[in-house]
């Protein structure tokens, strides 16, 4: 018994230190996966005593010692409670989110959604696990709100879209938010791009409204600092999903309107495929699969559509207004609409 009380003094320390202390800037994979280890323990030790009168009254009162000495060691500190022992992956997870201290090789194995969640975890690949085990108990541990609709963008994606929330919560006040989104991306290609695209979704779709802020950082880094994964954004998701994104953000409704016209001026009409066709763009957008952007996006906001529609004749005059095929993509997008 005095070994338990002992360990579980040390475990609630090591979530004080995970949350507020510098010294997480010295972890690494093995120091991560130890910490989750004792969190599990702790996980353990209520699933097993908290029917038992006797042995949880000396954990409360251990407990009750443990947080005095970390108030005072710890400004800010929150007590953790014996009930809190349930969910101590969730609380160690959001404190090391929100501890800006914390390095970013650590942060990106938290987003490596590449080990499947039934594998046999041991060093990094126990580490790299960690997010598959977050999802397998994520409705126990609420990490982050209902989106909509819930299956969407998919159950890694959730996830990870709530834990970069968190992150860039943690970063707005400090600085790095900008440098962090860089470093997570930095190295996505192929279908780590593309998956990076629904977490993206995701990130957006949360509903708490503490995350205005981190998604409008997250939006302007979109738009200003890396219109390419943008584009790639709006080329890999869903129409369903890229309209719920439209409905949710005025600024995201904006930039995806850009990305439309943008690709629209970089086609270019091939006379022996009798089409419009892109050679800029990668992957490429079909003509087709662009009008069915443009009319997606009437019907979602009929009032944008107007002023587009408006625009998008302008441009054709400026191509000079002719009405045949292959002269104007302005042109033909209009005929395309009005179909």
């Amino acid at each position: 018994m005095e070994s338990a009380l002992r360990n579980l003094s040390s475990s609630v320390e090591l979530l004080a230190v995970a949350a507020h202390s510098g010294a997480v800037a010295q972890w690494d994979d093995h120091s991560l996966s130890t910490a989750f280890d004792w969190a599990r323990y702790c996980e353990h030790l209520f699933s097993r005593f908290h029917n038992n009168p006797a042995v949880r009254g000396a954990m409360e009162e251990q407990l009750q010692l443990t947080n005095g000495r970390l108030r005072a060691a710890f400004p800010g500190y929150t007590e953790v409670s014996f009930s809190d022992l349930s969910r101590c992956q969730h609380h160690l997870l959001i404190g090391l989110l929100n501890n800006p201290k914390l390095p970013i090789s650590i942060v990106k194995l938290l987003f490596d959604s590449n080990t499947p969640a039934d594998s046999v975890h041991s060093g990094c690949g126990d580490v790299s696990g960690l997010c598959s085990r977050i999802i397998r108990c994520k409705s126990a541990c609420k990490v982050l709100s209902p989106l909509t609709p819930p299956s969407a963008v998919g159950a890694d994606a959730e996830v990870q879209g709530g834990l970069l929330m968190e992150r860039l919560g943690a970063l707005i006040t400090h600085g790095g938010a900008e440098h962090f989104l860089d470093s997570v991306l930095r190295g996505c290609e192929g279908a780590a791009a593309e998956h990076f695209c629904l977490v993206i979704a995701a990130a957006l779709l949360t509903t708490t409204n503490s995350e205005t802020a981190s998604q409008d950082v997250l939006l302007d880094w979109l738009r200003k600092k890396q219109p390419s994964t943008l584009q790639r954004t709006c080329s890999a998701l869903p129409t369903a999903l890229l309209m719920d994104l439209v409905k949710e953000h005025l600024k995201f409704r904006d930039a995806y309107c850009d990305v439309l016209k943008k690709w629209a001026s970089d086609m270019e009409y091939s006379i022996s495929d009798g089409e419009w066709v892109q050679s800029r763009t990668n992957p490429p957008v079909s003509f087709q699969k662009l009008a069915e952007h443009f009319q997606a996006l009437f019907e979602t906001c009929p009032s944008l559509g107007d002023d587009v529609e408006k625009e998008l004749n302008a441009l054709k005059i400026s191509d000079g207004d002719f009405d045949v095929r292959g002269l104007s993509v302005w042109g033909d997008l209009l005929s395309e609409l009005h179909k």
